[in-house]
């Protein structure tokens, strides 16, 4: 099997041929809406997130709105997404955080983003990436720890640690596109479960296809 370096560029290029409308399945519509689907989404599925802010976004609409928000009754409303006390506190952190010192508005710079409370490298490269189409880093979540590691992209388990590797390999124009290419690879196609490498449009360049 050839390096990843020489396999990364057709890797890409099939799998967007596959999935020509690969993007963020968060629903948002500002930096902040995606901001806060992004801490929601933590252990919950996208589909899961969207219902629930369908009706948030509808309520909270600044940052300050979220900010003063009773924790009691956000709970509530965001019961269904799970570790619901957590993200309450997250959310509601980070938005006292943009009010006390970015003046409600969402910056755009990793470190700004990452000094807000509940605001990881993840969630930092999730808007800086498809917010504000800053390409920053590569996401890394369960799909693309997985696949990444079946094509041979990486050895590593760790996410920061994969994620260094994925930012030696891929192309930095296609940082924020790759991950969405292989989420949608990973529920199509390569499924945790019973992946269909007999379907899959990368197999002879994947180490672990069993064609």
């Amino acid at each position: 099997m050839r390096p990843a370096e020489e396999r990364i560029g057709p890797i890409i290029e099939r799998l967007l041929d596959r999935y020509p409308d690969a993007r963020c399945s968060l629903d948002h519509r500002d930096p902040l809406e995606l901001l806060v689907a992004t801490i929601l989404s933590a252990q919950c599925t996208d589909a899961r997130v969207n219902i629930v802010t369908r009706e948030l976004f509808k309520k909270y609409r600044t940052a300050g709105d979220y900010a003063a928000a009773n924790p009691a009754v956000f709970e509530d409303e965001i019961r269904s997404t799970g570790f619901f006390r957590n993200k309450t506190k997250s959310v509601i952190g980070m938005a006292q955080g943009l009010v006390e010192r970015f003046e409600g508005k969402v910056p755009d710079t990793m470190d700004a983003l990452t000094s807000l409370p509940g605001v990881g490298r993840k969630t930092a490269n999730v808007v800086l990436g498809n917010a504000f189409g800053k390409e920053e880093g590569v996401v890394v979540d369960t799909h693309v720890a997985r696949i990444a590691n079946l094509l041979g992209l990486t050895r590593e388990t760790d996410p920061v640690k994969i994620e260094q590797d994925l930012m030696r390999v891929v192309p930095r124009s296609r940082w924020t596109l790759f991950p969405h290419l292989l989420i949608h690879h990973g529920r199509a196609v390569c499924i945790a479960r019973r992946p269909r490498c007999g379907e899959c449009p990368v197999a002879d360049l994947c180490p672990s296809a069993e064609v």
